[in-house]
């Protein structure tokens, strides 16, 4: 019989007295030696429970990937992804994800073929788009596109490699509608970006493991303020999640010594276009009022 989840360790340490105990039969939770043999090798590698997928883990440890989704429950956690945080907060919160992630790399790496490693990155980019795909909830996205098209105002912050994204969302959107950008604190401040923002406004985060610190307080706070979120995250379980309106949860896991951005960059891709379709002919005029500066500067020029 599993103990209560609310009882599941939320520490390393605490799951090494687990498995004494399990070992000990002073508990009733009870594992074959196959699990208790995987939950040994999780214990004593934390990086690598906390950056691989489940079929990575599988493939790693000769086990069937179902048996830490079993494992996971057994020990009092509600799935999977619960279990995984354990171990990832373990890291200080990712104080160590990229050189982790290089190291997987560099363990991989086949400098003689790096068309392989291309080719493996790529079916890996591939698998993580169709993930994505097949978890987006067709009425959250209709909830997020229709936010996007009618707020007053839309803001989009990411920090470090994610900066890119909100830099690449606010340009986009702002080609079909008016009061959009990026959340500038980098010459005002956060509490000043903020500040232009009124309750129902619109202010999109994006983030995950590690998850930056500033993004989920600017997320938290501006959701205290009555500014309504959309989160591009990774998981449920991402703090980004428990405080957004609408929240999209996008794989990342492949070679790169990073969070992949691939599927992220889709996603926004997507959420832009319905909106053009969304706003119709608005869009279209805006586009070409667009373009017709462009042709006048360009004359000037």
């Amino acid at each position: 019989m599993a103990i209560p989840v609310e009882s599941a360790p939320d520490t390393v340490a605490g799951l090494k007295l687990l498995l004494e105990s399990i070992e000990k039969r002073e508990t009733d939770i009870s594992l074959g030696s196959s699990s208790r043999r995987v939950l040994t090798a999780l214990i004593e590698s934390p990086q690598r429970a906390a950056v691989s997928s489940i079929s990575e883990l599988s493939d790693q440890l000769g086990v069937n990937a179902s048996t830490f989704s079993r494992l996971a429950q057994r020990l009092g956690y509600s799935g999977f992804s619960k279990f995984q945080d354990v171990f990832r907060r373990e890291l200080t919160e990712g104080r160590h994800f990229y050189s982790d992630q290089a190291s997987r790399l560099l363990v991989r790496a086949d400098n003689s073929d790096t068309i392989s490693q291309l080719t493996r990155l790529g079916r890996q980019e591939s698998a993580n788009i169709a993930s994505m795909i097949e978890q987006v909830d067709p009425q959250i996205f209709e909830a997020a596109v229709d936010l996007l098209s009618n707020a007053k105002r839309v803001r989009i912050h990411g920090m470090r490699q994610f900066n890119s994204l909100a830099l690449f969302m606010a340009y986009g959107l702002g080609m079909l509608r008016p009061d959009v950008a990026p959340l500038d604190s980098s010459r005002q401040g956060v509490a000043d970006a903020l500040a232009q923002l009124e309750e129902n406004d619109v202010l999109v985060v994006a983030s995950c493991f590690p998850y930056t610190p500033s993004v989920i307080a600017t997320a938290e706070v501006a959701a205290k303020h009555g500014i309504r979120i959309i989160a591009l995250t990774d998981s449920a379980s991402s703090p980004l999640a428990k405080v957004a309106q609408h929240s999209f949860y996008v794989p990342n896991q492949s070679l790169f010594f990073s969070n992949s951005m691939c599927a992220f960059m889709l996603l926004a891709q997507g959420m832009l276009s319905a909106v053009a379709g969304r706003l119709g002919e608005v869009s279209v005029s805006a586009l070409k009022y667009r373009e017709a500066l462009i042709a006048e500067l360009n004359t000037s020029l």
